[in-house]
């Protein structure tokens, strides 16, 4: 069978590598099963466009024009639109709609068109929810400024506004008076390929959870991981600091979340990966259903690389017929896909937002995304993923300092913590620092304070640091190795005890060249202090199973621990 594959196209902010790694993985995959892949994708710059991943290339725009162009030439049997990002999906439901599809016969595979207006259409989905009795927050359609203007009365203040058919929020936002209502609700009827928004009920401060599921043409469903936001509902997901598995859910809230995310990919029909996004009210059992995304999306990529559970690839082969428990877990070898992963770790997931590089940008956060990237770390505990992803930015704050946090007077503290910024992690980090209660700075932030506590804990580790410093003890080898344990790297270390690069360096000096160090200042017993207590590096595994069967090809993340996993160990 001869597949047309659309591309995501150019890398823009709430598309980028994330679905051209999912792209490359499901066009491998369709090889693998012995179809022909035709890939149109207009990003040369991509591996998914590199020699060999799909049989036919081309590189040209992603419209109407250019796809039925391919496809006269091509004549492919199949289209498969659910993985090239919100692209892709958009493409293929215009050249239904253009009867495109019809006139030259190709059967989209996987999740049905149908299935994804449904899901796309604020309309049709907010129908769907109510018809299998899943609670949508009041909302209404508009498609006219007319009937943009007649609601400016009636909805409650503040709202949401969610465009149809964007990706990353474009076009929508919070509105909290008539004339910002006005305003977005103009510009996201514009944006919309359908021109249609919907104007939600505001549910700023609750948690924000996701459920990546999949389902195949049998009705076969699986989770395969659940993400929760740190930030509470206002700000997008993709600029939001992000856990797997989610941490302050109770077991009953888990499972009733999962059970309506899976009730939900089944009433949809939807054949491969699915993204629902789920509200939850901090304070009770309550929850919304937010949206869905039936395409494989930035979460998905994320999910892919938390588990191991390679959904893209995995989505692949349900398009073409297979079903979850006739594809082979690639990871274990021994297993099959219909195995629902097993976390026995802690995954966060930071956004790497541009505004190091654009100064004078405006650096709040809202249901628009701004991030450009992300960094995702793996460790045994949160405190010490939290640690490594902030390392991993790339940015000057390699810890929970920030001097910008550190100069501020209460008032605009306050206003850093309330207020959803791209730094608002160190404004916590900083109240909390100052003493302000775990409860308050949740009041202010909505912030959950299970991870508030989880932060207070870091930044015990970090003042018994500061104190061992000020009274210049030698004896200092206990908090270093519990803030070894913790995630804190030796510079870091250093930095909080007051200790000097060259100090480290005079250190591991006198430690090559067995001198004795008796006499030294207290710095530099102190590093040596430091070499001594640093815990050894171990290796821990990322197989699907938490261990529970034989892993042939797992890969592995780095922590400091006694056991490890490493089969070369």
């Amino acid at each position: 069978m001869k597949v047309l594959v659309i591309g995501s196209g150019p890398i823009v902010i709430g598309q980028a590598a994330e679905f051209d790694y999912a792209g490359t993985q499901a066009c491998k995959s369709l090889k693998e099963e012995g179809h022909t892949v035709v890939l149109i994708n207009s990003n040369p710059a991509t591996i998914m466009t590199d020699p060999g991943v799909s049989d036919a290339l081309y590189i040209e725009p992603l419209n109407v024009d250019f796809c039925e162009r391919v496809i006269r030439r091509e004549r492919p049997d199949a289209l498969l639109p659910t993985l090239g990002g919100q692209t892709g999906l958009n493409l293929a439901t215009q050249l239904s709609d253009a009867g495109i599809l019809e006139k030259y016969g190709i059967k989209v595979l996987g999740t049905p068109l149908s299935a994804i207006k449904k899901a796309e259409d604020r309309e049709s989905f907010r129908s769907l929810m109510r018809e299998i009795k899943q609670p949508v927050p009041e909302s209404w359609i508009i498609q006219t400024e007319d009937e943009l203007k007649a609601v400016l009365d009636v909805v409650p203040y503040p709202c949401i506004i969610r465009p149809a058919y964007t990706l990353g929020g474009t076009g929508g936002g919070i509105a909290d008076t008539k004339e910002e209502l006005w305003e977005t609700g103009r510009k996201g009827l514009k944006l919309s390929m359908r021109s249609q928004i919907m104007v939600e009920r505001s549910l700023l401060g609750w948690k924000e959870v996701e459920y990546e599921v999949m389902r195949d043409g049998a009705g076969n469903c699986i989770t395969v991981c659940n993400m929760e936001n740190l930030d509470p509902m206002g700000v997008h997901t993709g600029d939001s600091i992000v856990i797997a598995p989610s941490q302050t859910l109770s077991d009953l809230e888990y499972h009733m979340l999962r059970t309506a995310s899976l009730k939900i990919i089944q009433a949809l029909g939807i054949e491969g990966g699915c993204n629902v996004q789920l509200a939850v009210n901090p304070e009770s059992f309550d929850y919304y259903i937010i949206e869905v995304n039936p395409r494989v999306s930035r979460s998905s990529a994320l999910a892919s690389k938390a588990t191991g559970y390679p959904i893209a690839r995995v989505a692949a082969k349900i398009a073409v017929g297979l079903t979850l428990d006739q594809i082979d877990n690639q990871v274990t070898g021994t297993t099959k896909a219909a195995f629902e992963p097993a976390l026995d770790y802690c995954v966060v997931k930071i956004p790497r937002w541009p505004f190091d590089k654009f100064t004078t940008g405006d650096r709040s956060l809202f249901t628009q995304m701004k991030a450009t990237g992300e960094v995702m770390a793996i460790d045994r505990s949160f405190e010490a993923a939290l640690m490594k992803a902030l390392r991993g930015l790339e940015i000057r704050q390699k810890d929970l300092r920030h001097p910008k946090f550190a100069e501020m007077a209460d008032a605009d503290l306050r206003h850093a913590v309330h207020k959803p910024t791209d730094e608002r992690l160190w404004a916590l980090a900083e109240a909390l620092r100052r003493g302000w209660t775990v409860d308050e700075v949740n009041r202010i932030s909505r912030v959950d304070r299970w991870f508030l506590r989880k932060i207070n804990v870091l930044l015990s580790i970090e003042g018994r640091l500061v104190g061992a410093g000020y009274s210049k003890s030698a004896q200092v080898g206990e908090v270093i190795q519990e803030a070894f344990l913790l995630g804190f790297p030796s510079p870091t270390i250093a930095s909080i005890l007051g200790i000097e690069a060259e100090s480290f360096r005079k250190a591991r000096e006198l430690q090559k060249q067995g001198a004795s160090i008796e006499g030294q200042e207290w710095s530099v017993v102190a590093a040596l202090e430091i070499e001594r207590q640093k815990v050894k590096p171990v290796f821990k595994m990322v197989d699907t199973c938490a261990g529970e069967f034989e892993s042939r090809t797992p890969y592995y993340y780095g922590t400091f621990e006694d056991e490890d996993d490493s089969l070369t160990a």
